[in-house]
């Protein structure tokens, strides 16, 4: 999955980056308001923290105009501004959740977690192409209903090619699903993990098309 965090103190911030990627997760940092606005508005993020006292724009800014042009990712507010009515006035712009600063890390691992499964439970939970099955809360992959270990980085293209069926996804476009813009990336990186999936879950399970990309067929 891929997140965005968005935070202007370095030390903060590279905490925060550094906890989130040991958990598999794809992270895009950006340190003012006005690249998140940006950020948010240009790719697809699976989550957003945010902090608010930003340089340039102000956070509180950059969530409404997420909002305002029908950006739905769930975001979880970060700050120090800690008074009743900010907090108010963070969760009233479209945020859904506030977590204060000093924060602990695992706590703040626990709220992402929790915002995932929240947007999750709104979305199919199940997707599947032959006996090839995974459960989107629960992050279970089955062949033949039994369960198979896969790494959160094969869960993570399996799951974008399951959820599009029939559709051919570049490269280019598995990498955004799995990395941030900073993670160094091998040339043959998505093939790893198609060679991966091939192996624990059936051979033809995904078909490439040389040069295209990759596609599971329609059930």
């Amino acid at each position: 999955m891929r997140l965005l965090l968005v935070e202007d103190d370095q030390l903060i911030g590279e905490s925060v980056q550094d906890v989130l990627r040991n958990e598999q997760f794809a992270v895009d940092w950006v340190k003012d308001g006005d690249a998140a606005s940006r950020a948010v508005c240009s790719h697809a993020y699976d989550l957003v923290l945010l902090d608010l006292a930003l340089p340039r724009v102000d956070g509180l800014d950059v969530l409404r105009l997420m909002r305002q042009q029908g950006v739905s990712t769930p975001v979880l507010i970060v700050s120090a501004r800690d008074q009743v009515n900010q907090r108010i006035a963070g969760l009233d712009a479209g945020a859904d959740d506030y977590l204060l600063k000093p924060f602990d890390l695992g706590e703040l691992l626990a709220r992402v977690r929790a915002l995932l499964r929240r947007g999750a439970s709104n979305q199919p939970q199940v997707y599947a192409s032959g006996d090839v099955r995974i459960v989107v809360d629960s992050r279970e992959a089955l062949v033949g209903g039994k369960p198979v270990q896969l790494s959160a980085r094969e869960w993570s293209v399996l799951l974008a090619l399951l959820k599009r069926p029939g559709a051919l996804l570049s490269r280019a476009q598995l990498e955004e699903k799995v990395f941030g813009w900073e993670d160094d990336i091998a040339s043959n990186v998505v093939e790893v993990y198609i060679h991966g999936l091939r192996k624990k879950l059936g051979a033809d399970l995904i078909r490439n098309v040389r040069g295209v990309g990759y596609m599971v067929p329609r059930p």
